[in-house]
């Protein structure tokens, strides 16, 4: 997932994305799976504006880039050091927060002047939870002996 700054909001300027800022400088003593986490679960359980809708992003977006079929993250707007590899329990909760996003009219697209915005936004949201919905349980359905 490139990070440019074509004005899609998540997708921002070198440094002014806030999970790569806390990895890379703010947060030392802090995992880099913490910050994620915490920033998903602060997303999840947000009453009103979601104050971390893009940051929630970032974060699901630097998960996907783990998962089969996800896109890398470009480090030239990402993180500066190499990311873990996250706890797979991430994905789900990525998966969430961004469901949480996508359902919040009062979110980061309500204010949008250009619908072509929200389209793209959207499109990357949808994109971005594809990849991380976890793959359906194999449920063997009768028992084939030779």
């Amino acid at each position: 997932m490139a990070f440019d700054d074509s004005g899609v909001p998540g997708q921002c300027e070198s440094g002014d994305d806030g999970v790569a800022v806390s990895v890379d400088t703010g947060c030392e003593s802090v995992e880099a799976g913490q910050v994620i986490r915490g920033v998903l679960i602060r997303t999840i359980d947000a009453t009103g504006c979601l104050t971390e809708a893009e940051e929630a992003v970032a974060a699901a977006a630097l998960i996907a880039a783990q998962c089969p079929g996800g896109e890398p993250v470009d480090m030239s707007y990402g993180p500066e050091t190499p990311m873990p590899v996250f706890p797979s329990d991430l994905r789900a909760l990525a998966d969430e927060a961004l469901a949480r996003i996508v359902s919040d009219e009062d979110g980061p697209a309500s204010n949008w002047v250009n619908p072509e915005d929200w389209k793209r936004w959207r499109a990357i949201l949808t994109r971005l939870r594809a990849v991380l919905a976890p793959p359906p349980p194999s449920i063997a359905l009768f028992d084939v002996q030779p």
